[in-house]
């Protein structure tokens, strides 16, 4: 598009208020709008909520926000394209460029939440950071707009910075940084995208998704990095010389963090840990919610996350309820009077723990006896759950109240402790009480 000057754009406008183009352009751009936002919101329903996964719904659900925008842009070009031809098309000169940045603004905010707010909390420095980017492009389209573009862009263009040997300009600089942050930003994005993709394949194992997903964000990270330096114009044998200093960087005080990082491939490509399972390690257990390239995620029964090296995995001991089985075995103790008769309450406190549901039917709860304790004789009784992630304290719980129950039905008393005290030979008596004569 050319630059059009603030003066040549007013007057341009001023004209087209008398000539009858102005309808013409009126009606391209209502029409655009119209039918671009129509499209948007009839391809997001027709493949935005659909059950099948294709590239075309992946498409559409990714930008379906931007669409609307863009399908304008497509239509006010495609107007102002055969207008031209008879008509005067100042109008349609404004509005093209200002869709144009809705499209920038809706694009570069829904890659920054995809990446950075995928859990849909949108924190203040995210919300400070769309704010001045809406302000910088709304900035740059009224330059545009006023014909300053040019002249700022010819301006950075001649003011060179002296880097070493070299001089470089700051359009020169300004270009490389964009193009660096917007294709890093763009393989994060992509990586995201793939990992979502990835982790919804049901024939894949989950921890194959993840190394997948992993994999494929290190190396879309790596290749925005070499595409960037390519376009910028460094000279890839300097990497040489950053792989030697991050040699010695890892010798000297990375070898943790390259610990953990190696480990979480190890623990995933080995699935000794998937997500879900019920571990213990250390003093750290729960279920594995998170298994990042660093550290583990645990969730306890009380909501408390723990985060664990994945480094402490690898070369400590852990305990998994649900590696191969997810079966646990639990145990509860009571304890009955001496003159009860045993064999009738081992078989009632068996009845008691089946009649809770989270205990395990296909292998029955046992009960034994103990040991013979100093107030009654001390029983177990053990049983099996299926489900050890929904907690340990609720089901014991529950065979604790049915074996109450049991026990106040069938009149079998629960012994408590109980001391006979005996004082032997005379009491001391305090100087002051007198003892009367016989």
């Amino acid at each position: 598009m050319n630059q059009l000057p603030l003066a040549n754009l007013i007057a341009g406008l001023a004209d087209d208020l008398t000539d009858p183009s102005l309808l013409w352009q009126l009606s391209a751009i209502v029409v655009s709008v119209l039918a671009g936002w129509g499209l948007a919101t009839l391809l997001r329903r027709r493949f935005g909520r659909s059950g099948q996964a294709g590239v075309m719904q992946f498409g559409v659900e990714s930008f379906g926000r931007v669409v609307g925008p863009l399908l304008i842009v497509c239509l006010l070009a495609v107007s102002r394209a055969v207008l031209a031809r008879a008509h005067h098309v100042n109008l349609l000169k404004v509005a093209i460029p200002i869709f144009g940045a809705l499209v920038v603004i809706r694009f570069t905010f829904f890659v920054l939440r995809r990446v950075f707010a995928r859990r849909g909390q949108v924190g203040a420095a995210m919300l400070m950071f769309e704010k001045v980017f809406q302000l910088l492009v709304w900035l740059a389209f009224v330059l545009y707009i006023t014909g300053l573009w040019v002249e700022i862009f010819d301006f950075l263009d001649d003011t060179v910075l002296p880097l070493g040997k070299h001089k470089v300009s700051i359009l020169a600089i300004l270009q490389g940084a964009v193009s660096v942050l917007l294709l890093q930003m763009l393989a994060l994005w992509a990586g995201a995208a793939l990992e979502e993709r990835l982790m919804l394949v049901p024939g894949l194992h989950t921890n194959l998704r993840v190394v997948l997903s992993r994999t494929g964000r290190a190396l879309l990270i790596v290749m925005a990095v070499l595409v960037s330096l390519s376009l910028v114009g460094i000279d890839l044998t300097v990497l040489s010389v950053f792989s030697g200093a991050l040699g010695v960087g890892l010798g000297l005080g990375l070898q943790k963090i390259a610990s953990n990082y190696v480990s979480g491939f190890v623990i995933l490509l080995d699935r000794s840990l998937t997500i879900g399972d019920m571990i213990t390690v250390d003093k750290y257990s729960g279920r594995v919610t998170q298994i990042n390239t660093r550290y583990t995620v645990l969730q306890g029964l009380d909501g408390v996350e723990s985060i664990v090296p994945n480094e402490m995995l690898v070369s400590g001991a852990v305990q998994n309820s649900s590696l191969t089985n997810s079966m646990l075995w639990l145990s509860t103790k009571v304890s009955v009077a001496y003159d009860t008769e045993l064999d009738p309450v081992l078989l009632l406190l068996e009845q008691a723990a089946s009649s809770v549901a989270r205990v395990s039917k296909e292998k029955p709860p046992s009960a034994q006896l103990l040991s013979f304790g100093a107030d009654g004789l001390d029983l177990q009784l053990g049983f099996w759950i299926h489900d050890p992630e929904n907690g340990r304290g609720g089901v014991i719980s529950d065979v604790n109240r049915a074996i109450w129950k049991a026990l106040k039905e069938n009149n079998i008393s629960v012994p408590f402790p109980q001391r006979e005290m005996r004082i032997l030979g005379d009491l001391p008596l305090p100087e002051s009480v007198v003892l009367p004569k016989k």
